[in-house]
């Protein structure tokens, strides 16, 4: 039991934490994007979709309640990724006090840095949609809470597209950090091996392609008129 315990003090817990969290957040973000792309279904039913996500579990949930608690699990879910992931950084830097006298740049060094990097990216990012889509401040011209399409359509339209900008290039960071945490996911559980290297890479960028792809449908059918 007091190993069980002690299991997020170590290295392989820590790398299991972040695979498990990371499930959850490609759960959630593969779901965001189908979400998403009911916006070219039209306004009324894109707007019954938002509305039906706060009404999800009725009657048994209040209003926002369901919502509320995959909110939560999200939060709990990416806080405990970003401490993994600093804690075994951390690890790692400690583990190696001394730099090399002569420090090449390996294939492992750039998917390391690119997580790093992408993931701050995406973090900023999330606070940027948040203001953008959820709250309505600062960032929105013209932001009405009952109106999702209205707030899709008009937010990527504003100061001449920068957020469709903001948002693609946001997607980039997205799709390399999918594709890395997805092939880390693997190797975690245990799954990488010679007969399996490239299908399951294949797969991580198949994940990594569809959900930014997806994504990206909804700025840019703004920009080139398909959704106004």
């Amino acid at each position: 039991m007091v190993g069980v315990m002690k299991l997020h003090q170590t290295t392989i817990g820590k790398k299991v934490i972040m695979a498990v969290t990371g499930l959850i957040w490609i759960g959630f973000v593969a779901g965001h994007m189908f979400g998403n792309l009911k916006v070219y279904t039209g306004a009324e039913h894109f707007n019954e979709y938002a509305e039906g996500l706060r009404t999800l579990g009725a009657p048994i949930l209040g209003y926002s309640q369901a919502l509320w608690v995959m909110r939560i699990v999200i939060i709990v879910a990416v806080a405990l990724h970003v401490w993994a992931a600093l804690t075994l950084n951390a690890r790692n830097n400690s583990a190696r006090p001394v730099k090399y006298a002569q420090h090449r740049k390996l294939r492992g060094d750039a998917a390391t840095l690119t997580m790093i990097y992408g993931g701050i990216a995406i973090g900023l990012f999330i606070i940027f949609h948040l203001m953008h889509f959820t709250w309505g401040l600062l960032v929105h011209p013209d932001f009405r809470a009952m109106d999702a399409y209205h707030n899709v359509i008009v937010g990527f339209q504003s100061y001449a597209y920068v957020p469709v900008i903001i948002y693609l290039i946001a997607l980039v960071a997205l799709a390399f950090h999918l594709y890395h945490g997805t092939w880390s996911m693997f190797q975690t559980i245990g799954l990488n091996n010679k007969t399996y290297d490239n299908l399951l890479h294949g797969l991580a960028w198949l994940v990594a392609i569809v959900i930014s792809v997806g994504f990206a449908t909804v700025p840019l059918g703004v920009v080139f008129g398909i959704l106004s």
